[in-house]
């Protein structure tokens, strides 16, 4: 059965909707009814992403091995250099825009350190080889850790704007600085923050909206289309109308940010519900417990 098959049977998309005569009419989108629709629709959409990944990830390395026992004497000096112990100002502003205390920024600067020198993330300082500094946390290296640290399986367009909000200054690099905010958003984030990061995501075009044709491209990656079944990508669109209809509260043909908050506040599921972007409450539990060791 294909997955608008399925999506049919949680009571969201009429089988034969959009099809001939005696198509079925979408159902209402207000009230308790679409509040209802919404939910079921985030539950199918997370089931499908999983489905598409496919495997169980390995999850290796242990969450004690994240920080070793020594802090931060082997990085390198360097008023400009992306890998050096952050200086004293830098370190205090960080400290305050952000909710970690000091031994965590400690901690998160040597998971840093390691990152971006080619070690093994969680090898033994004393035995792990150690290659010349990178620039910084490169694409490859930011999707092992989303997906073995964070437990975060989503689409490559997901990942890829991900990274690119994670990359400040836009030079394939993230910066030291932007690891330290961009996991405060992740481990210690407000709604608001979480709903900002998240919207930025699913911006694919950055024109501070999304559209119609975004929202396409975020359903179509993740329904699976099964052998034999018709071309689903007419019933995505029906889909992707019946969604932006539901979080344009202003009625202008696109979802803003104003638009997109009203929404979550009123159905928090609604968070995520373009693709996964965010680790659960788990695992952030489990890397900030490592950085207390």
């Amino acid at each position: 059965m294909s997955e608008l098959s399925s999506l049919s049977s949680l009571g969201l998309y009429p089988l034969d909707v959009g099809v001939g005569v005696g198509a079925v009419e979408p159902i209402p989108m207000t009230g308790r009814g679409g509040a209802m629709v919404m939910r079921s629709l985030s539950v199918f959409l997370t089931y499908g992403r999983k489905a598409r990944s496919g495997l169980e990830k390995d999850r290796g390395n242990s969450a004690d091995s994240y920080c070793e026992d020594q802090i931060l004497k082997s990085m390198p000096e360097g008023p400009n250099g992306r890998n050096a112990v952050p200086s004293a100002k830098l370190f205090e502003y960080l400290k305050r825009r952000t909710k970690f205390s000091r031994s965590e920024l400690e901690a998160l600067c040597k998971i840093y350190k390691k990152l971006t020198t080619g070690q093994q993330f969680g090898a033994s300082s004393t035995t792990g080889d150690i290659s010349a500094p990178v620039q910084g946390i490169d694409r490859a290296i930011f999707r092992e850790l989303l997906h073995n640290t964070f437990d975060i399986l989503t689409e490559d367009m997901i990942v890829e704007r991900m990274f690119c909000c994670w990359d400040k200054d836009n030079d394939g690099f993230v910066s030291l600085e932007s690891w330290i905010f961009g996991l405060n958003v992740f481990l210690r984030g407000t709604l608001r923050e979480k709903t900002e990061f998240c919207f930025k995501v699913y911006d694919l075009n950055n024109d501070g909206f999304i559209s119609k044709d975004e929202i396409f491209q975020f359903f179509k990656d993740c329904l699976i289309k099964q052998p034999g079944d018709e071309d689903p990508e007419e019933g995505v669109r029906d889909l992707s109308e019946m969604v932006l209809k539901k979080l344009d509260v202003d009625r202008d043909g696109k979802v803003s940010f104003r638009d997109y908050e009203t929404a979550i506040k009123k159905e928090p599921l609604l968070l995520e519900a373009f693709g996964t972007c965010l680790p659960t409450q788990e695992n952030c539990t489990a890397f900030l417990t490592t950085l207390q060791t």
